[in-house]
């Protein structure tokens, strides 16, 4: 088949094929999940359905291709800044130790790239975008400006090819990287949905919808709970809030965005003059864990 519509046309047909798996697939997880255990009653097919839907398909196209330059320029840097000993050593780690660094030095990375988007006025533009949704479910993931995107995952992947986790000329380090992308997707459909889900003493560990929904409040404490999947780091540099049995009242941003997808595409290259970045977040006292004793 290949030979009678050409290898563009060709690749086109299998990003599509893939694309649209892939969405079925996470559907046909969260789609009966947020109807069974909904933390907010709402239609499936709810007003900004169609938006987040084309971000999803304008993403799942861009993205990839626009990465593949600066993970050149990252895996070139890496080989000639980072001394060969270290990358042969962590080349020799078990897969299973491999992977963990790589999630958590992704994380890391990602963290203290999501907290710059909220704090510097030229990529908050960007960012905006994702914090635009009013109302939250699994698709609102794929909200994104591409820009975005593709910065929030350099950042997340810089790290990871450092530490020599993610090689891409060998075949463990196109398992690392397969196993961070992978879990990363499922995880970030998993915090935006729409479910009332808690994990008890577990969600100081790993991030719940409760703990990222409040990342979305527009009234609520602003600025907070960056992590993806890793509560206790945003613990750690003091922007967490994770109130107990409680989610935010709204969810959105001040600023008035363009209804349709081309004019949220063009709104970070001619922003309004008078809006800017949310002011960063003074870190108060850390949130205590629960296994701390609270004070009086």
């Amino acid at each position: 088949m290949s030979e009678f519509l050409g290898p563009t046309t060709t690749a086109i047909i299998v990003e599509v094929t893939r694309m649209s798996l892939l969405l079925a697939f996470l559907s046909a997880i969260f789609v009966p999940l947020e109807l069974t255990f909904a933390a907010r009653p709402k239609k499936v097919f709810r007003a900004e359905f169609l938006i987040d839907l084309g971000y999803y398909v304008i993403n799942s196209f861009v993205v990839a291709f626009v990465l593949s330059f600066p993970v050149g320029i990252i895996v070139w840097a890496t080989h000639k800044t980072i001394p060969a000993v270290w990358l042969a050593s962590t080349a020799a780690w078990p897969l299973w130790a491999r992977a963990l660094g790589g999630l958590v030095a992704g994380e890391i990375g990602y963290y203290w790239g999501h907290r710059l988007s909220h704090e510097i006025p030229f990529l908050w533009d960007f960012h905006a975008i994702h914090h635009s949704a009013e109302e939250m479910d699994y698709l609102v993931s794929s909200r994104a400006h591409p820009i975005d995107l593709v910065f929030s995952r350099l950042c997340a992947l810089a790290p990871i090819y450092a530490l020599g986790l993610g090689a891409v000329n060998g075949t463990e380090g196109i398992k690392i990287l397969l196993v961070v992308t992978f879990v990363g997707l499922i995880w970030g459909n998993f915090i935006h949905a729409n479910l009332k889900w808690r994990f008890g003493p577990l969600e100081w560990l790993i991030s719940t919808p409760g703990f990222h929904h409040w990342h979305h409040t527009k009234s609520g404490p602003i600025n907070r709970n960056y992590s993806t999947m890793l509560p206790w780091m945003d613990w750690l540099f003091g922007t967490l809030h994770l109130p107990a049995n409680e989610l935010p009242s709204d969810y959105g941003i001040k600023a008035k965005l363009p209804e349709s997808l081309i004019g949220q595409l063009a709104y970070p290259l001619f922003p309004p003059s008078s809006v800017s970045a949310p002011a960063p977040a003074t870190p108060s006292e850390k949130t205590p864990m629960p296994w701390h004793k609270p004070e009086h």
